[in-house]
Order: C-alpha cells, then sequence, then structure tokens
C-alpha cells in the first residue's frame, strides 16, 4: 500500500503542479482566461457534458474508430513486418513502395479518400490505419531482421529446423520491439483521431474539438483534449497491463 502511495505521489507530483500554476496564473490574470479558460470552467464543461450525455456519446464514436483503425492496422502490419524481416529479397522489392508511403502525412490524402471511400466510417478508418501502420511495422521490421545471429547459431548446432528457430528464438527476441510498436501505434491512432473526424463527422471526440473551435468555447475544446488524452493514457496502461501478463506467460519475468 505504501509503495502504491509513493508512486502515485511521484506521477502525480508535475500534473498537480502545471494544474495549480494554471490555475494561480488564471487567478491573476497572466493572460487571457477566455483563450486558456481556468480548470474550473474546463471541468464544470466537462461535467455538463457528462451529464448530459454528449460526452459518453462522443467517447464511444471515438474508442470504436481508434479501437477498429488500431487492430486493422496491426493485423497487416505483423504478419507483414514478419515476412519483410524474413526475406531480404521481399524486403528489398517492397521498400522504396513503404518508404515513400511513410513520408505520405495521412491528411494529404484526405481528398482522395474521400473521392475513393465517399464521406463514412471507411475514410475514417482508413486515416486511423495509415497513422497507426508504420510505427507497428518499422518495429515489427527492425526486430525481425536483425536476430541476435549467435543464438540463431545455437538453434542450429542442436538442429533446430528453420521454423522452430523462428518460433523459439526469432520471435521472443522480437517480442519486446513488437510490443513497442504496437504502443506507440496506439498513440498515433488517438493523434490521428482528430484529422479522421474531420472528415463530415457528427460525433466523436475530434469532431467535439472541432465543433468547439468554431463555436468559440475554449472551454469545449480543452475538455475534448483532456478526455482524449485520459483515454489514451487508460489505453496505454492496458497495453502495458497486457504485456506484463504476456511475459509472465511466456516466462520472460
Amino acid at each position: 500500500m505504501l509503495r502504491i502511495v509513493k508512486t502515485m505521489a511521484l506521477h502525480g507530483t508535475l500534473p498537480l503542479a502545471l494544474l495549480l500554476f494554471w490555475q494561480i496564473g488564471s487567478t491573476h490574470f497572466w493572460w487571457n482566461t477566455y483563450i486558456l479558460p481556468p480548470p474550473a470552467d474546463v471541468a464544470h464543461t466537462l461535467i455538463q457534458l457528462a451529464a448530459s450525455g454528449q460526452l459518453a456519446r462522443h467517447v464511444a464514436v471515438s474508442v470504436m474508430r481508434v479501437a477498429l483503425g488500431f487492430f486493422i492496422a496491426a493485423g497487416l502490419a505483423l504478419p507483414l513486418g514478419i515476412l519483410l524481416g524474413l526475406s531480404r529479397s521481399a524486403g528489398a522489392f517492397c521498400r522504396i513502395a513503404l518508404e515513400f508511403f511513410r513520408n505520405v502525412p495521412p491528411l494529404a490524402l484526405l481528398p482522395m479518400l474521400i473521392l475513393w471511400f465517399g464521406i463514412g466510417e471507411t475514410s475514417k478508418l482508413v486515416i486511423v490505419v495509415l497513422a497507426t501502420f508504420f510505427p507497428i511495422f518499422l518495429n515489427t521490421l527492425a526486430a525481425i531482421a536483425r536476430p541476435d545471429c549467435s543464438l540463431l547459431e545455437l538453434g542450429r548446432v542442436f538442429g533446430l529446423s528453420r521454423l522452430a528457430v523462428f518460433w523459439h528464438l526469432r520471435l521472443p527476441m522480437a517480442i519486446p520491439s513488437i510490443y513497442t510498436g504496437l504502443r506507440i501505434g496506439l498513440g498515433y491512432s488517438w493523434r490521428s483521431l482528430i484529422g479522421a473526424e474531420m472528415i463530415a463527422a457528427a460525433a466523436g471526440l475530434g469532431w467535439l474539438i472541432l465543433d468547439g473551435e468554431e463555436m468559440a468555447r475554449p472551454d469545449v475544446v480543452l475538455a475534448g483534449i483532456f478526455t482524449i488524452g485520459a483515454l489514451g493514457f487508460a489505453a496505454d496502461a492496458l497495453l502495458r497491463l497486457l504485456g506484463r501478463r504476456c511475459r509472465r506467460f511466456t516466462g520472460g519475468e
């Protein structure tokens, strides 16, 4: 219990200090409080949105888009990263195309996505998938393509087949990097949400922020930002918990 209290105190010191600075600055008018409303105003707006049911509706829509986009991106990036990591010829064949698309911002494709997929959910999901794909893919590719050669040689000495070497040596060595890629990709899923919900959305936290901007309501904008940050933090915490459980299951801890 004491350890939990110490951990919470350590992690909560900086956020509380920033919140205190924000409140003091608003109270003493160090800045225009219309542009940056006091924390109490933002909290009041959050409570109003929650009480009216709007916040729950926007959260549900955004979580669905992020979750679906993340799982689609992971389902594409993981096998492709493993395949290209195992085959140098396949990696060389796809390298130029992948490097090209990696450097194209997903929002740059927005006009074409609208032409191809319309203004429905598909375009929004494609934005999230494009933003999420490459962090997962690149971490997987790098981990699979650059294993510990001494361990692989040891496996061959003991007569392991290529499949056994991959399954028992190469893949376990790559899991930490793959796990890092998944965490980064999940963060990119939330970061792409604003761009995804610019496409004729009628609900979602990105839409809430853009609507707050159009209505000149910085308190609504900040409420949406804090909600996205809190949800992203919770999603990452869940992924870290799953990662710890997987390491225990596979004997990593």
